[in-house]
Formats: C-alpha cells, structure tokens, sequence
C-alpha cells in the first residue's frame, strides 16, 4: 500500500471524512493523537466505525493494560493491526496472541527496535515492518532528518527483506503545509527500498501516491530492458541505447512493470 492515512480514534468528524480522501489504507489511532483521558472513548468509537468501514487501527503499546482493551474490542473486526513502539518478536507475539489471524504492521521507532528489527520482522505474526521517525528521533535525541537516521532506515529495509517480508513504510512528515518537503521525504524512502508513506492530512495522500508510482522513465526503461533481455532468450544482453542487461536487471525490470 501506498499511502496510511491517519486519522485521531476520538475524532467523530474525522472519523466521517477519512475514508473520502482516497488514501490506500485508512489507519484509525487509538496510540498517541488519542489523550488518556479519551481513551475508552476513542476505542468505542472505532470499534463501532470498524464494523462497517474496512480500515487498520493503530493500538497502544504492546504488553500495556491499553493495548489489551483495544485488542479485546478489535480483535477480529479490522483488516489490521499496527503496533507502535514495537522492541521485541516477543511484543508481536503478545498481540498475536490476543488477536490470532490479524495481520500485524509492526512499526520500529526506538533504538532497541532498530537493533532487535530482524527478530521482528522474522516473527511469524508479523506481516510487515513500519518506520515511526519522530519518536526514533526523540529517543535517539537527534533532529529528524535524511542522514541522521541513514543507518536506522536502511537496516529496517534490509530486515524485512532478510526476513521474506515486504518492504517497509515510511514515517509521517508533520510539515503540513509543505508540500516539497513531503515529497522529498517520500522520494528519499523510495530510494532506500521503502514502498508507502504514513499520512496525518488528506492533502498528503496524492503526493505520496505519485511519488510510489513508476515513473513514466521508469516505465520505459523497464520496457526497454525486458524487450531486450527475453530477444536474447534470457541471456546477458544491452539495450539499443547500449545499457547491459541481464538476470538481475531484467528483475528489477519486472518488479517497476509489476508495481505499474
């Protein structure tokens, strides 16, 4: 999926409006846009909002007495499941187990996520990896930006797939209002082997979709490579435009063709 649109479980305007906007999957919170206080409220009005909208919730901490509340209510009724502030497979197995069947999006964002990514995403519960960059950022005590968190990001790409799952995706941009640097945001994920994008406004959700769709060079150049590659039966080749070719590159040929 492209775009998760997020959308605060205590709102009841918002919870109208957010499965308008188009966005790929509609990811209702009960973790942090949700204060204490509302939080038995905001849990009631997305389990009743979830019986009749398909839609992800994101849940509270795993291990807390929240989480277990929500997964009481929800288990069953939604599409999914994220999980924020996940630390261990241990965590995904806690969830799963109170919710047995649902797919769970398990989001790093703290350092001993990072480091514990590949036991996450090799968890037999845990159907893809997410990137939670705000609340790595104030754990690490770092600004929120491309290089300082190179590392955390690329490691989370290089777990999921080590792992056999899919490609994780990208944080939130809290920038609203700018639109540029969403979309650099976005592009720079794309880049790392990210695919989709975590958004808190409907006006992020047509950026995002653009920047996760092949390009029109890309396509061409996937169209290129493969007319090439299957005129050699599949052996090492070029391109008219004299660009070698072979099995890996056809792949990736392929996959941009496949995400078209």
């Amino acid at each position: 999926m492209r775009s998760w649109l997020f959308a605060p479980g205590h709102d009841e305007k918002l919870l109208r409006k957010v499965f308008a906007v188009g966005a790929d999957a509609v990811l209702l919170d009960l973790e942090d846009a949700v204060p204490h206080e509302l939080k038995d409220r905001a849990r009631e009005m997305v389990a009743t909002v979830a019986h009749s909208n398909p839609c992800w919730v994101r849940v509270n901490k795993a291990q807390t007495e929240e989480c277990e509340r929500d997964l009481a209510v929800l288990a069953g009724s939604v599409l999914g499941l994220r999980i924020p502030k996940v630390e261990s497979a241990a965590d995904v197995a806690w969830v799963a187990q109170r919710a047995p069947g649902t797919p769970l999006d398990c989001t790093v964002e703290s350092a001993r996520g990072v480091v514990a990514a590949f036991d996450i995403a090799s968890a037999p519960d845990c159907a893809l990896l997410s990137y939670g960059g705000l609340d790595l950022a104030a754990d690490l005590g770092i600004q929120v930006g491309e290089q300082q968190t190179l590392f955390a990001r690329s490691y989370l790409v290089l777990a999921a797939r080590a792992a056999g799952k899919p490609p994780p995706s990208d944080g939130v941009y809290a920038l609203i209002d700018d639109d540029g640097g969403l979309r650099a945001e976005a592009e720079a994920a794309k880049r790392l082997g990210f695919y989709g994008k975590s958004a808190i406004h409907p006006r992020q959700v047509p950026i995002i979709h653009e920047v996760f769709a092949p390009t029109a060079e890309e396509l061409e150049w996937a169209r290129q490579v493969l007319g090439a590659f299957e005129a050699a039966g599949g052996a090492a080749t070029k391109t008219t435009s004299g660009e070698f070719v072979d099995k890996p590159v056809a792949e990736r040929a392929r996959q941009i063709l496949g995400l078209a």
